[in-house]
């Protein structure tokens, strides 16, 4: 699970939104993915041109791609016959920005995973040091249900 062609066949989003680079841990109590967090990344241009910083609603979008990845893995969820959602965040916490160079480490776990809804808790951290938190709920929908 940890090369790139693995998450590009379990996540649909696509340079430039997907934001997980690589897994680095996926084991029974831990999940761990990363975004190394570039001077090219096309957000930086007006976020902010003088003082580019990382926006927070894309590091918690980090957050639920990881979890994403966390739980169509543990669950073995058919991608080609699901879509995932993010539903709602709650406790969103920014602490500390998000700069070029940063590898941006995101620490996942399901809380609850019930009927095609998951709870899942994401830290994220630069150099071990927390820059973000959240608990993210994420629904799953088969494509059928929705047309697709």
């Amino acid at each position: 699970m940890k090369d790139r062609y693995k998450i590009l066949e379990l996540l649909p989003h696509r340079y430039p939104f997907l934001l997980v680079d690589k897994i680095i841990e996926d084991s029974e109590n831990r999940f761990i993915a990363i975004k190394n967090v570039s001077n090219n990344e096309p957000f930086f241009q007006g976020h902010f041109p003088d003082m580019p910083v990382m926006p927070g609603v894309l590091i918690i979008e980090a957050l639920a791609q990881a979890g994403g990845l966390r739980l169509l893995s543990r669950y073995d969820i058919k991608t080609k016959d699901n879509v995932t959602f993010f539903a709602g965040i709650e406790k969103a916490r920014f602490r500390k920005p998000v700069l070029p160079g940063d590898t941006l480490s995101l620490e996942v776990k399901i809380l609850s995973y019930r009927r095609g809804i998951a709870k899942i808790e994401g830290v994220a951290k630069v150099d071990g040091v927390i820059v973000a938190e959240a608990t993210i709920l994420t629904v799953i929908k088969p494509k059928k249900d929705l047309g697709l």
